[in-house]
């Protein structure tokens, strides 16, 4: 779940001396601090967000040196990080005593208290370029200086006047999200947690289950090597939930084995890193972002997980079928059966695995908070691995726990640095003015806005790891997104003349001359194109009079969650493609290459979104959404068809036309009667290629 590329070893641990098992024995203690806070809240969630913050950062300079994680540190240059982390941790604690202290002096900061929120800003500033480059800190720097002085400098409708120094110090601190605020409780909190316990299920061998259980399961299938990496990842996901990371474990063992059965080496990296991204969408961790949509939407976040799981397996079974067409298109032969079974992988670690998973998904449907499904989750880990040959004594419950704290080191970072930048974002109402542009700039097109949105993803994602990435673009342009997913009923209900009459008079005030379009029943398109040439004066209000409460809240989950999966295409997106870099040097293959491979296997990135945005794939009954997942499951399948060239069997360039425009028939969201002639005609050419003798001449490539 933690988004390190891995996890960090300090030239002082490799040979553990006193230092080394000085800093475990911190992870250790501070971990288990996180837990016992967390079922005994002894402290506010300012004063724990600040304590988080301080162990973190101490434990940041310790992994990471300022010019590299891997450059030795001398004597003297150890002992400058060490000063800066303690003073970090130092000015950090303090400032959770001089709150009182400052609103009794009419929110005046001390001179103690300037010095103690500029090591902290300063730090974090630092620590994030450390940990992640210089975009963040250059972000940071750019946002606090904006709302500082060169805001008021600029014309148009980013123009700010500005705050004071000391107003911008104490909101940086103290602010609702400020470093200390809302997305530092999510990291102190959820992520933490399910980060520990995520090292808990690999420290119990957890992670080797997953990887025997998919080769049991799939191991001798057509293509079955790419299968079994797209299932391992899958479930590693729940563990993990960072592409990098899922990469890096599963890929050693799942790479080697797709370039044995006859995968080259840029497709099988490609494989591994689309697979591994999709850990992330995969609930009940999904990396951080369940976490934060569920505080960004209120939306509860058992209820984001139950409704992410059909979309997910969408998006595992996308992967599954590039495999198998590849495959297919290449004539491999299923691999020989290396004597693991389904019954050796449940006997062997099973119990560590299934029991933990099933107790956490059990209380989070039952209603119990995350934070305690995750430290039960965690204790049930420890128990179940007693049922299998890995039983974790005391000396792996400690590595565990360390584990859980070098993994977290970077996530908490930058989670709590990266509100700085959201609440300049906040306080400047950046977020509204970017929301506007976007509304304008897609002229009321949800699919246009959504072309937008992917592009700013890829670019936020050159420079910050997903989780930031959403966090920024969530913020600019959620609100936005939200408002033109929910204009959809809005537009229904003027199709069928069904309008409210006082709506008609707010429409009617902006465009007098849409009086026959308001009288009586109207073609879909001239609605859209009316409600989408409406001002946001007009817009806004007519929607809260016209869309209900829980259509709102479905745009809006539906909003975050589209801007969640498109936040995941830094990882398989060339020039920035994360996740499949680290695939190429396990592949051994280019690394650009296997960047533009695993692109193309991840199309469900782009496609699900739209789901999201014009079905009721989140929001529906569970029959509505089994039978769009249904439609969408034929049409994903005739689109990697098409784009691949074959089936079963190569398909020519006329097949290859057709069954493309019959994948989209079947996600076509505004007729079931498109849909349904999607699926037969995709099944006919199913039939007919199945039928077809392949071509002796066929060149593998």
């Amino acid at each position: 779940m933690s988004e390190n590329e891995e996890t960090p070893v300090s030239d002082e641990q490799q040979g553990k001396t006193l230092w080394g098992w000085l800093l475990s024995g911190f992870c250790v203690l501070f971990a288990l601090g996180h837990l016992y806070v967390a079922l005994f809240p002894v402290l506010s969630e300012f004063q724990r967000n600040a304590f988080h913050f301080a162990g973190f950062a101490f434990l940041a300079v310790c992994f990471y040196s300022a010019f590299g994680m891997h450059r030795k540190r001398g004597a003297v240059e150890l002992g400058i990080d060490l000063f800066f982390g303690v003073a970090i941790a130092i000015s950090a604690v303090y400032l959770t005593f001089a709150e009182n202290a400052i609103y009794d002096r009419g929110v005046k900061l001390s001179n103690l208290d300037w010095i103690a929120t500029i090591i902290c800003v300063v730090g974090a500033i630092e620590l994030t370029r450390r940990l992640t480059g210089w975009v963040i800190p250059s972000l940071i720097v750019l946002a606090i200086s904006y709302v500082g002085f060169w805001g008021a400098h600029i014309d148009g409708v980013f123009s700010f006047s500005g705050l004071s120094w000391e107003s911008i110090a104490f909101r940086s601190v103290y602010g609702d999200d400020a470093m200390f605020g809302s997305i530092a409780r999510i990291s102190s909190t959820f992520v933490f947690l399910f980060i520990v316990f995520g090292a808990f299920l690999i420290r119990s061998g957890a992670g080797d289950f997953v990887i025997d259980l998919s080769r049991a399961i799939a191991g001798r299938l057509v293509g079955g090597p790419g299968i079994v990496a797209v299932l391992a990842s899958g479930l590693t996901g729940t563990i993990s939930g960072s592409a990098v990371a899922n990469t890096a474990s599963t890929g050693v063992i799942t790479i080697p084995l797709m370039k044995k059965a006859g995968f080259p080496g840029r497709f099988a990296g490609g494989v591994e890193a689309a697979a591994s991204t999709g850990g992330q969408l995969m609930p009940p961790i999904m990396g951080a972002g369940a976490f934060v949509m569920a505080s960004f939407t209120q939306i509860p976040y058992e209820t984001i997980v139950a409704v992410a799981a059909l979309p997910a397996l969408l998006y595992f079974l996308s992967v599954i079928f590039f495999v198998r067409i590849e495959a297919r298109r290449l004539r491999l032969q299923p691999m020989p059966s290396e004597g693991r079974t389904l019954t050796d992988a449940l006997k062997s670690g099973g119990a560590s695995f299934i029991i933990p998973i099933a107790i956490l998904i059990g209380m989070l449907v039952s209603g119990f908070t995350p934070t305690y499904a995750a430290v039960v989750g965690i204790v049930a880990v420890v128990v179940s691995s007693w049922l299998t040959r890995n039983p974790m004594g005391i000396r792996a419950v400690l590595e565990a726990l360390e584990m859980g704290a070098r993994n977290m080191v970077l996530t908490a970072v930058l989670l709590c640095a990266v509100g700085l930048i959201v609440n300049v974002i906040a306080t400047a109402g950046i977020g509204n003015t970017f929301s506007l542009m976007i509304a304008d700039w897609s002229g009321g097109s949800i699919l246009f806005a959504l072309v937008l949105i992917a592009l700013a993803s890829l670019v936020l994602g050159m420079g910050l790891p997903v989780t930031a990435a959403y966090i920024v673009l969530a913020t600019l342009s959620a609100p936005a997104l939200a408002g033109m997913i929910a204009d959809r009923f809005v537009i229904d209900a003027m199709a069928a003349g069904t309008l409210p009459e006082t709506a008609k008079a707010i429409i009617m005030l902006e465009a007098p001359e849409a009086l026959s379009l308001l009288s009586g029943p109207v073609e879909r398109a001239e609605a859209a194109a009316l409600v989408g040439s409406l001002p946001l004066e007009v817009s806004a209000p007519l929607r809260d009079l016209v869309v209900p409460a829980e259509v709102a809240l479905a745009a809006l989950l539906s909003a975050h969650m589209i801007i969640f999966w498109l936040s995941q295409d830094s990882n398989v997106t060339p020039p920035v493609a994360l996740a499949a870099f680290t695939a190429a040097a396990i592949a051994k293959s280019p690394a650009m290459a296997t960047g533009v491979s695993s692109w193309k296997l991840a199309k469900g990135l782009y496609i699900v979104p739209v789901l999201f945005a014009y079905t009721g794939l989140l929001s529906g009954d569970w029959g509505q959404m089994l039978t769009i997942f249904g439609f969408a499951v034929v049409g994903i399948y005739a689109l990697a068809g098409a784009l691949q060239g074959c089936l079963e069997n190569p398909l020519n360039i006329l097949f290859r036309g057709v069954i493309g425009l019959a994948g989209v028939a079947c996600l076509w969201p505004y007729d079931q009667r498109i849909q349904i002639a999607g699926v037969a005609v995709t099944i006919l050419i199913l039939v007919i290629n199945i039928a077809r003798k392949p071509d002796p001449e066929a060149v593998r490539s």
